[in-house]
């Protein structure tokens, strides 16, 4: 079954907490490895546009994108978050 929006938003919300109980003050997530632990990346039906645009859904104002490639969306999209998230 391929993964759905939520399925990679619960995956990155899991790493938020388990980055704040340990007292990191911001989290650098890759597209390409999140996706792996969700599943069915890498693979010919996987859906990275999906994983690629739940992690910007999920920035706020003091988040930044540390790499992308030119068109936007791929396994190399790098996004730094400041933990504790405030939402």
């Amino acid at each position: 079954m391929r993964p759905a929006a939520e399925d990679f938003r619960a995956a990155l919300r899991a790493r938020f907490e388990r980055a704040t109980e340990t007292g990191k003050k911001s989290l650098e997530v890759r597209s390409g490895d999140l996706h792996g632990e969700v599943g069915g990346y890498p693979g010919p039906d996987h859906r990275m546009p999906t994983c690629c645009a739940v992690m910007r859904g999920e920035m706020t104002n003091s988040d930044e994108v540390i790499n992308a490639p030119p068109k936007g969306n791929g396994a190399s999209v790098v996004i730094r978050y400041r933990l504790p998230r405030n939402r």
